[in-house]
């Protein structure tokens, strides 16, 4: 079931612009600085920030990205609801609060 969620919802990120989705990931950390910067307590870990996000938003959280904004570091995670609706929800990293809408 999951893996199908997974496959459907690669057909739907599959169809948005992907200049915007490159955009986006130009400003996201890989691996190594994720962890330095989660070690340097500059973000919350992972975990709390999807723990805020499932409080407010029903479903399944299939990515998760750190990245940088004007604002400092945000986690921006990306949620599949039951009834297949892609939701991108933001998480301020520093402290764990949610974000409407940056």
């Amino acid at each position: 079931m999951i893996s199908a969620r997974l496959f459907l919802l690669a057909l739907v990120l599959a169809g948005t612009a992907p200049d915007r989705a490159a955009a986006a990931e130009r400003d996201c950390l890989t691996q190594e600085p994720r962890r330095a910067a989660i070690a340097a307590h500059k973000a919350v870990p992972l975990t709390r920030a999807m723990r805020i996000v499932k409080q407010r938003v029903p479903g399944e959280v299939v990515n998760a990205r750190l990245c940088r904004r004007e604002k400092g570091l945000i986690y921006v995670l990306t949620v599949l609801a039951r009834d297949g609706k892609v939701t991108e929800a933001m998480v301020d990293a520093s402290d764990g609060h949610w974000l409407d809408g940056s």
